[in-house]
């Protein structure tokens, strides 16, 4: 009974586009703060979708999910960094992003655990790119802007 459930969860997550937040509207946002946000949060539903999408067995669409989230990290890195803003001085934004940005890569991590041996270098640079948004963010948390 779990097993189908499962499965129906699968694809309804896989299938639920419209629940996503989409990249286009994320970089339609006038606010560099709130662009952010929505790019983080599209790499969260990217995510879900990738791990759903690997639990039917469609690598193709785990990759893709993957690019998602790489691309969606990398917006919402350079939108912050677009404000000018020191993250010392300001760092609502930038925090939030650090702490979603943790809790991406947690995520991946252990979905990589659980893949098979054979197909967990589909997230090597997906993993690599977070980690390296994560440690910028961290990094200008601490030391602040450099001018």
């Amino acid at each position: 009974m779990r097993g189908w459930r499962t499965a129906a969860l699968a694809l309804v997550l896989a299938n639920a586009g419209w629940l996503r937040a989409d990249l286009k509207q994320a970089m339609a946002e006038p606010n560099l703060e709130k662009r952010s946000k929505l790019a983080l949060d599209n790499a969260a539903a990217a995510y879900q979708t990738a791990r759903a999408a690997y639990d039917t067995g469609e690598n193709e669409k785990v990759a893709t999910d993957a690019t998602e989230i790489i691309e969606s990290v990398d917006l919402a890195y350079t939108s912050l960094m677009k404000t000018g803003k020191d993250p010392r001085k300001s760092p609502k934004w930038f925090k939030q992003a650090e702490i979603e940005t943790r809790t991406l890569l947690r995520r991946i991590e252990t979905f990589q655990q659980q893949m098979n041996f054979t197909d967990r270098d589909l997230l090597d640079k997906t993993k690599a790119k977070v980690q390296q948004v994560h440690d910028d963010l961290l990094v200008g948390l601490m030391e602040g802007k450099h001018k």
